[in-house]
């Protein structure tokens, strides 16, 4: 039994685990069909074994995606045949990517990087009536004047990705107690996003789908497969509307929030007709618009559905499907991770593989400002906070032991603060003097830094689990607790006092990947990504 799950919730966890098996069952028979014939073309037999050992595991038996991204030509334009070499032989920096130098010799890394630059014999279609067809119904229709089942307050609680066993846990922020735990799709990504109520939670996992849970009535309400391998999701500021990117295929995917049901589809692709992944998408709430991070185009795009959107900035919008509208702005080079100051005017955008970021002002489609941000800023993790009459943006680094601090008025980086190791994330809340970084990467994966937000200076580097993986801190409604994650699979949540820094207690978690908070998503905290 899970500690602190009732055995109603636990009943109703069981029937919709058999419901949600039923409909992968159903709805995903064609694409497994479809991916089942996909035979690579002629590849050493070396190759093949070498990727089913080492590889499948992660990208997928078929080359199609899992826990870690499709492995085919259209999803590697950006990284040449000699880097590919070096990535399978060495591993990847900042990321789970291991290397295989010590078990593969020269030749073999060769073979594998061949076969993974070789089309595949079919890939599956992914267009709308495909998408259609896996949509499935998991709950009644939710009633608007429901009452919540639990009585924990629903705008302080949390939703916690636990990877391990793929579960959601709905955790009390008051109490600091589970209230349920949810089955939920593989390799959830990209982080759980909300309604603007905070009644509805909506989760994308890395192998297409997209779920709808009622936190009133801790219960699916209904999902559908986007895509084939995606990235992420993003609910507009009205509520109404959904938008997938998927890295396969090179498509944005426009729901219905409410029903989840597919309105449009959208290729990607320039005017040379070169398709691209997308990086990420995201909610622009005050701009009543998404913003999308296309990874193979030096462009960011802008979709606006259902709005006059286009008159708000005045500028050329094309339709390319009903009520759907595209903005592409041009870069100078390709942006894959972005921030957005709190009105959504300026975007501030990084190449993984550069040495500057821009502020790209998107009421005009300029770069106002060039940034020293070398390495591999995180800015989808990157937060605000005032600080010397000012406003200040802090970003990790996925590449270096730094944390930059940038003045959002001159745009001039105002200290880079030495860390242990790159880290992952960084959090803070409105009510906190601190602001909190992990050290994911490295032999000090264990350690946190926690930041005085005035000196800039680290005043304490908490171990709560001494060899094991510490990330993603986040707060409760109010800024009292500071939640700190344990990313393993005998894992937990360890809630820490935020003005004293002392631990409070510690709730056994499966991997929990990231704790969400209703209240601090929803009003877009400074202290947290949006």
């Amino acid at each position: 039994m899970d500690p602190g799950r009732p055995q109603g919730c636990r009943r109703r966890a069981r029937r919709l685990f058999g419901m949600l098996a039923a409909a992968m069952l159903w709805s995903c028979a064609p694409a497994r069909s479809a991916a089942s014939e996909a035979v690579p073309a002629p590849s050493t037999p070396a190759a093949s074994t070498d990727f089913a050992n080492l590889c499948a595991s992660c990208h997928g038996a078929d080359r199609l995606g899992g826990t870690g991204p499709a492995l085919l030509p259209e999803n590697l334009g950006r990284l040449d045949k000699a880097e590919a070499t070096r990535t399978i032989a060495n591993g990847r920096p900042s990321s789970q990517m291991a290397g295989f130098a010590q078990q593969l010799s020269a030749d073999r890394i060769r073979s594998l990087v061949d076969l993974i630059y070789t089309p595949l014999a079919t890939v599956p279609r992914w267009g709308m009536d495909e998408i259609q067809r896996t949509h499935a119904v998991l709950s009644a229709v939710a009633d608007p004047g429901a009452r919540p089942v639990h009585t924990a307050d629903p705008l302080n609680l949390f939703v916690v990705v636990e990877l391990g066993d793929h579960h959601a846990m709905v955790l009390d922020g008051d109490k600091l107690e589970p209230v349920a735990r949810i089955p939920t799709r593989f390799a959830l990504h990209g982080g759980p996003k909300f309604s603007p109520d905070g009644r509805f939670v909506y989760f994308a996992s890395r192998d297409g789908w997209v779920s709808k849970l009622d936190l009133y009535t801790l219960q699916m309400c209904c999902e559908i497969r986007a895509g084939i391998n995606t990235r992420n999701l993003a609910v507009s500021g009205d509520g109404r509307t959904v938008l997938v990117g998927n890295y396969l295929p090179h498509s944005l995917v426009v729901l219905d929030a409410a029903t989840l049901r597919a309105r449009a589809v959208l290729e990607v692709a320039g005017k040379d007709g070169k398709t691209s992944r997308v990086s990420a998408v995201y909610a622009a709430p005050p701009r009543h618009t998404f913003v999308a991070a296309v990874k193979d185009l030096r462009e960011v795009w802008e979709v606006a559905v259902d709005t006059d959107a286009a008159k708000l900035v005045g500028t050329t919008w094309t339709s390319p499907a009903a009520g759907v509208g595209v903005r592409t702005i041009a870069t100078e080079t390709y942006l894959d991770d972005f921030f957005f100051d709190q009105s959504y005017r300026y975007l501030i955008g990084a190449a993984r593989d550069g040495e500057r970021g821009r502020v790209l002002d998107l009421d005009t489609g300029s770069v106002v400002a060039r940034l020293e941000l070398p390495g591999m800023p995180h800015l989808a993790s990157g937060i605000t906070w005032e600080r010397a009459g000012g406003t200040v943006l802090a970003t990790p680094n996925l590449g270096e032991g730094v944390v930059s601090v940038i003045d959002m008025q001159s745009w001039q980086v105002v200290r880079r603060i030495e860390t242990l190791g790159p880290g992952f994330f960084m959090r803070s809340h409105e009510n906190t003097r601190y602001a909190w970084v992990d050290v994911f990467f490295g032999p000090n994966r264990d350690a946190v830094h926690v930041i005085d937000k005035e000196t800039l200076e680290i005043v304490k580097t908490l171990r709560p689990a001494p060899g094991k993986t510490a990330a993603h801190v986040e707060f409760t409604r109010d800024g009292r607790f500071a939640l700190l994650s344990i990313w393993e699979d005998d894992g937990a949540i360890v809630v820490f006092d935020a003005v004293t820094l002392e631990e409070v207690k510690r709730i056994p978690a499966r991997k929990p990947s990231g704790k969400y908070n209703v209240y601090n998503k929803i009003t877009r905290s400074a202290g947290t990504s949006h």
